[in-house]
């Protein structure tokens, strides 16, 4: 089968369309064709060579989620059938014509969604509600600054707080970014290249702050994460790029009484994994269903146009998830 394969560690032009050996599925596996699959961050560090698979999953063919048909499914597998919509995470691999993955690792695709707005949903739909909802505890009428809201995890984290009826704010880089957020129902956007969002949240709060923060940014805005969060406020991260190693101010921590959480999706064990996947068949996959949250599709590549991708990507120019076909 043909895959977009790492064939060493360094930039985009490393990438090389080659066949490679077909999957193998076991008793409580599916085998997916795979129809389009989408760009995530962790797949720039993969390409780079920091960001190792988990065991059992090759470490040059990236790609964490995936849309296709059900080709094969094992011999102890339910309510899955030959020839099905699905999409799900994947511990790697989705940068190939196929994958094997858990059969409760898939869920089916709403009639209403193509093979290409599937493919946008899964990583970001599940972490931001992951994020959200299980770690903070988000609730109507709380407040919520979503950082890089024009990112993939950002148009989901903005439209799933806003279902809920929280206020939103978010960072983004430029002014065209903040119209197509506010188009997506961002209540305030903040342009993070001429605004301090530490004072922008201090004037709209009336110095109270924010009841949480989701953090793809990690170390460069820690203390003004910290500043603008309200007393008992919750901050996630699910991202390191600007750093990983900050300086913490403990006080404000214990005077706010403030939590800080972090959190990755691709290393939980397949229980935890399965337990979201569950989450996002109950509570997401029916507001997909009925149009009320939608796949927020940048760009589209064809698999052999991977380098290209993923030089659009690290240009930061993307405003939702830049997808890959492989039909």
């Amino acid at each position: 089968m043909r895959a977009a394969v790492i064939s060493k560690p360094g930039g985009p032009e490393v990438f090389e369309i080659k066949d490679i050996d077909e999957p193998t599925i076991g008793p409580e596996d599916v085998l997916v064709n795979v129809k389009a699959t989408a760009l995530n961050r962790a797949d720039l560090l993969q390409r780079r060579g920091r960001y190792p698979s988990p065991i059992g999953i090759r470490d040059d063919v990236p790609g964490l989620e995936m849309a296709g048909v059900i080709a094969e499914t094992g011999t102890n597998t339910e309510n899955i059938a030959v020839g099905d919509r699905v999409f799900g995470l994947l511990g790697g691999g989705g940068y190939a014509e196929q994958v094997v993955t858990h059969h409760r690792m898939v869920a089916k695709i709403p009639d209403n969604m193509d093979f290409v707005q599937a493919a946008a949903v899964p990583e970001v739909f599940i972490t931001a509600y992951d994020a959200l909802f299980n770690h903070c505890n988000l609730t109507m009428g709380e407040s919520v600054l979503i950082h890089a809201a024009g990112s993939g995890v950002g148009t989901a984290a903005i439209q799933l707080a806003n279902e809920i009826g929280a206020t939103t704010f978010g960072t983004v880089g430029s002014k065209d970014k903040i119209v197509k957020a506010l188009d997506l129902g961002l209540t305030l956007g903040i342009n993070y290249h001429e605004e301090d969002f530490a004072e922008i949240l201090k004037k709209q709060t009336n110095s109270k702050g924010v009841n949480v923060i989701l953090d793809v940014v990690g170390s460069p805005y820690l203390a003004n994460n910290l500043a603008s969060l309200a007393l008992k406020g919750r901050i996630v991260i699910v991202g390191t790029m600007g750093g990983a190693n900050p300086e913490i101010n403990l006080g404000i921590i214990m005077q706010k009484r403030l939590r800080l959480h972090g959190t990755v999706l691709r290393s939980r064990p397949l229980e935890e994994k399965i337990a979201l996947n569950k989450q996002f068949e109950q509570y997401v996959l029916p507001l997909l269903s009925n149009g009320r949250l939608k796949s927020i599709v940048d760009s589209v590549f064809s698999l052999q146009e991977v380098s290209e991708a993923h030089k659009y990507m690290e240009s930061n120019a993307n405003f939702g998830k830049i997808v890959l076909t492989l039909e």
